[in-house]
């Protein structure tokens, strides 16, 4: 008798450890399960649907003309007094001679042209009056372009001087014929420059714009490509997101144009796209 009743003593002490592990286990995974098994929804960047400004663009550049230019051949022994280089208005006096006063025809910048003295004489200086409060710019367009060519049609310059600003102009006139030799057309652009910054004679870079209009846009890094055909994901009211196809148009400055898919005000996941699948439920964060 004692020795079943210390074999049944074991069994239960047995059973009890086993019934012990096995129910620590089942907490410990109930604990795990709830702590992480209900991961909270990641975190997205949303960008709202809204239109922007789009163009097409011909780049070209140009040598940068006065609006107006003249000069004076004048004799140093006949000057009375030296000449001040800089802004005049019309009317103002450029220089006084002993014969006669040179009078400003028109308001600009005096200088002098380089033009050695061996060509001119030694008593004699080539002053020069220029206005290029506007300047000239001359561009030679490919003539694939004829179709939109047209007068009024926006410009942007840039001057390497000063890299990090545009001017702004239009062009005033175009060729009637394209030149056969380049296969281009001759076309005048006027650039706004009010700080004088573009000296004439400066090397432009141009951009002609087109086909400007204003449409719905979206960032470039919320779309996803597969095959030909492109994708969003849109975010619903419930936060829910769906892949929605879109069709693009132009790009610039790292935006699309929407041509269908979405409407103004939709919210769209802008980053973070790897870890998404339709149907997900996400945090917007809106910058």
């Amino acid at each position: 008798m004692k020795r079943s009743k210390k074999v049944t003593i074991i069994i239960i002490i047995f059973f009890t450890i086993v019934a012990s592990v096995i129910g620590a286990r089942t907490a410990m995974g109930i604990y795990f399960k709830n702590k992480f098994g209900k991961r909270p929804p990641p975190g997205v960047i949303v960008e709202i649907v809204s239109p922007k400004k789009f163009n097409q663009i011909i780049e070209s550049y140009c040598t940068a003309l006065s609006r107006k230019t003249t000069s004076f051949k004048i004799k140093k022994s006949d000057l009375l007094e030296p000449i001040k280089f800089q802004s005049v208005k019309t009317g103002d006096v450029i220089a006084k001679l002993s014969n006669k006063t040179i009078n400003a025809p028109f308001s600009g910048v005096v200088g002098t042209r380089g033009i050695s003295s061996s060509i001119l004489g030694t008593d004699s200086i080539m002053v020069t009056l220029d206005d290029y409060k506007k300047v000239f710019c001359d561009l030679q367009i490919p003539e694939v372009f004829a179709a939109v060519l047209k007068k009024n049609l926006s410009v942007n310059a840039k001057f390497l001087a000063y890299k990090n600003k545009l001017y702004s102009g239009r062009i005033i006139s175009r060729a009637s014929r394209v030149d056969a030799q380049t296969r281009s057309i001759l076309a005048r652009a006027e650039i706004v420059n009010d700080d004088l910054e573009i000296i004439p004679g400066s090397l432009l870079d141009i951009e002609l714009l087109y086909n400007e209009k204003e449409a719905l846009s979206v960032a470039d890094t919320s779309i996803i490509f597969e095959d030909k055909k492109k994708y969003v994901y849109k975010i619903l009211d419930s936060n829910k997101i769906q892949k929605t196809e879109v069709t693009t148009g132009i790009r610039k400055s790292g935006n699309l144009e929407i041509l269908d898919g979405l409407n103004p005000n939709d919210r769209i996941v802008r980053e973070g796209l790897t870890r998404l699948a339709d149907g997900m439920l996400v945090k917007p964060i809106v910058k």
